[in-house]
């Protein structure tokens, strides 16, 4: 579940990762027979910050889906996945801040993924990730000086869409390639799940999570009660 407070905390205080140049036009790290089936984004549920630009769930969206078809759409394979992704909650950093309490852009997403030809959940729960955009002279005093609101969504889908690349690389089990099913994680306390006794998932939510013959789950992300945004001292400039 998603917290707004650490979220806010860590807009102002947390240490960001290099960004880095796009890797896109490099090698895609090897996930054995993969190739991209459904691409599904909702973000219906996001929160935002108090202190952010306003970024609507159809921008949200579409920002997404471009960032999953540009790193998955390189794979061809010759076994479909569908990815599920939601948008939980993000702050995308504004202008006209001061600099010692220049907010940094933060978005936080939710990862699922399926085997098509078994409609097989792979992961029993998802997979939350918390990106940012990366230290560099466009974002360490504030992005919201230096980018516009789709420069900043861009860049923290192609951050987040490239940890869940990462992430699915270290389930080598998911994505085999002498043409077995792929073997879906178990759920903590109980057995693997066989594929062919898999339900498959909605095409119109990726929060969603179903495994075997259990019923649907939706994991919510429940609004906080209004309150006054609390001013979050930057880091210190020399």
């Amino acid at each position: 579940m998603l917290n707004l407070r650490h979220l806010a905390l860590f807009c102002g205080l947390a240490l960001l990762t290099a960004c880095g140049a796009s890797d896109l036009e490099e090698p895609p790290v090897p996930l054995g027979d993969f190739a991209l089936g459904l691409n599904i984004v909702v973000a219906d549920n996001v929160q935002k910050v108090p202190i952010s630009r306003e970024a609507t769930p159809d921008e949200w969206e579409a920002v997404m889906k471009e960032a999953v078809a540009a790193r998955f759409g390189r794979y061809d394979g010759s076994r479909l996945y569908n990815i599920g992704i939601s948008i939980d909650g993000y702050a995308l950093a504004p202008p006209g801040i001061p600099v010692v309490a220049a907010p940094k852009s933060v978005l936080v997403i939710t990862a699922n993924i399926w085997d098509d030809a078994t409609q097989t959940k792979l992961n029993p729960e998802g997979e939350q990730f918390t990106v940012f955009e990366g230290m560099s002279g466009d974002t360490v005093i504030g992005s919201g000086l230096t980018r516009n609101k789709k420069k900043q969504m861009e860049v923290l889908s192609y951050n987040a869409v490239k940890r869940v690349e990462e992430w699915l690389a270290r389930h080598p089990e998911w994505f085999p390639t002498d043409g077995t099913a792929p073997v879906p994680l178990a759920a903590e306390g109980e057995a693997a799940a066989t594929p062919a006794g898999a339900v498959a998932p909605a095409a119109t939510t990726a929060t969603t999570a179903t495994t075997g013959t259990a019923a649907p789950r939706t994991v919510a992300v429940p609004l906080p009660p209004p309150q006054e945004p609390v001013p979050i001292p930057g880091p210190s400039l020399p």
